[in-house]
């Protein structure tokens, strides 16, 4: 990959602004999955774009596919939006529905943006980035892998054609991204580094596998399992209607804090709570242990 086309920007949300401040205006549309991280609808609307909320599911692992697209798609789609792994569900694209995607977004001549700020936490053997394809957009961080969030770096791989404009863009919008961050960016690629970062993210595979069969067995369902990521996206719907109304309950009762589904799209969201692994095995423990209170009181 030619490094000319990796623009180094603050935090992948830089990342995701240039991309999209580029692509999409107004009466413009953007495609991407309901539900799916907030902020991505919301930088459509920065740029006085719509984002196009299409709804996913179990039966398709809460990703988009080319035939939900090719469904959602109208003349004023000028992209599209794929995470993987994805916040809030934490599961994988295959890679050979990726490249449909492409395909499908090529023949159209339709951008694509991959997010993939969480790809290097990958499980089970699903690490296969889209960086390699020279007309794709393809977001990243150094937030969750590298553990450096706050830090606000991140990057985008850009098509050759794009990266001038961009260049112009981000001197407008935010010039660079910080200096010192970038300088202790450098030390992620020593390899004692990297051997820690492998380290935790063999213990987050350990909490995933404790916390998904615990909280299955509690009663909430979970028919999808993560495959990177730290998050488990849980149907609630057994305990309450409404997951707004469940989180804080177990909040004030439990001591337990969830997040809503609302957050995350309105596409059978009151039924789900997104719970995160980010604690220590102990402390999701003693979350299950409470959980398993309250479901019971």
């Amino acid at each position: 990959m030619d490094a000319n086309r990796v623009i180094v920007t603050p935090g992948a949300s830089g990342a995701l602004l240039l991309a999209l401040g580029l692509l999409a205006g107004p009466g413009d549309e953007v495609l991407m999955a309901d539900p799916g991280y907030p902020c991505n609808r919301h930088f459509a609307r920065f740029c006085e774009a719509r984002a196009v909320a299409v709804p996913v599911d179990a039966s398709n692992g809460f990703q988009l596919t080319r035939a939900l697209i090719d469904a959602h798609a109208t003349p004023a789609t000028r992209a599209v939006l794929v995470a993987s792994p994805s916040n809030p569900t934490g599961t994988v694209m295959p890679f050979d529905e990726l490249a449909r995607i492409r395909d499908w977004c090529a023949e159209r001549r339709i951008a694509l943006i991959v997010d993939e700020i969480y790809l290097a936490l990958t499980y089970d053997d699903a690490e296969r980035s889209a960086s390699g394809w020279d007309d794709v957009f393809v977001v990243n961080s150094f937030s969750k892998y590298f553990l450096m969030t706050g830090w606000r770096l991140g990057w985008l791989v850009a098509p050759a054609w794009a990266v001038p404009a961009l260049e112009r863009l981000a001197q407008n919008l935010f010039l660079a991204a910080p200096t010192p961050a970038q300088h202790a960016a450098l030390a992620a690629f020593e390899p004692g580094t990297r051997a820690l970062l492998e380290a935790r993210k063999a213990e987050l595979r350990q909490r995933r596998d404790y916390l998904l069969p615990a909280l299955r067995d509690l009663g909430f369902a979970i028919p999808v399992a993560p495959q990177g990521a730290f998050y488990l996206y849980a149907d609630c719907s057994r305990f309450d209607a409404d997951s707004q109304s469940l989180a804080n309950r177990l909040l004030e009762q439990a001591g337990v804090a969830v997040t809503p589904g609302l957050d995350f799209g309105a596409h059978r969201a009151a039924r789900h709570l997104r719970i995160a692994y980010t604690q220590p095995l102990a402390r999701l423990n003693e979350a299950v242990d409470r959980l398993k209170r309250f479901v019971q009181a």
